[in-house]
């Protein structure tokens, strides 16, 4: 079997979204959770005050911090799951160019984005990024790579051309 029909383009450190990208997609991110948050808080109201059930408003105000933390772990699940899933990307993703792929350069399944949104919970997470370079633990356990999109289609086209080329002058 030719070497170069076999080959698979894996990524470079120097696709990697730096710390700087990275702290951005946060904070971008968090505040579209608030956001949706927000939306989600004002829905609610606006039935209750159609429905006259006064009830929903009444516990919403008495959450205690533990329901609070819930709804913020459910609300980040819901909006990481479906924007990666959907698009390898999240609004934050799509303002600074950055995707999540895996160490292919190829949109990770479900199951691995699954795993990725699940360890975001993890206690101290935003911390990780502190040792590893530009990798948190919901990086690492889950095996995907947030990356410069444009340079990794620029990377992938040119990696894939010159195997192209060689595999056209087997045919000569």
């Amino acid at each position: 079997m030719d070497y170069r029909t076999s080959r698979q383009f894996t990524l470079d450190n120097d696709l990697y979204a730096s710390q700087g990208t990275r702290l951005a997609n946060y904070v971008i991110d968090y505040v579209c959770q608030l956001v949706l948050l927000f939306g989600l808080v004002i829905v609610l109201t606006i039935i209750a005050l159609i429905t006259g059930n006064d009830g929903i408003l009444a516990r919403i105000e008495s959450m205690n911090m533990i329901e609070e933390y819930a709804l913020g772990a459910v609300t980040a699940l819901i909006y990481y799951n479906i924007f990666e899933i959907f698009f390898s990307r999240t609004i934050g993703k799509f303002i600074t160019k950055t995707v999540v792929v895996d160490i292919y350069g190829e949109k990770p399944d479900s199951q691995e984005i699954l795993v990725r949104s699940l360890c975001r919970l993890i206690p101290f997470d935003a911390f990780s990024f502190l040792g590893a370079p530009n990798k948190g633990w919901h990086d690492s356990i889950s095996k995907t790579y947030v990356v410069n999109k444009e340079l990794l289609e620029k990377k992938k086209e040119l990696f894939y051309s010159l195997d192209e080329i060689g595999n056209n002058t087997n045919e000569l």
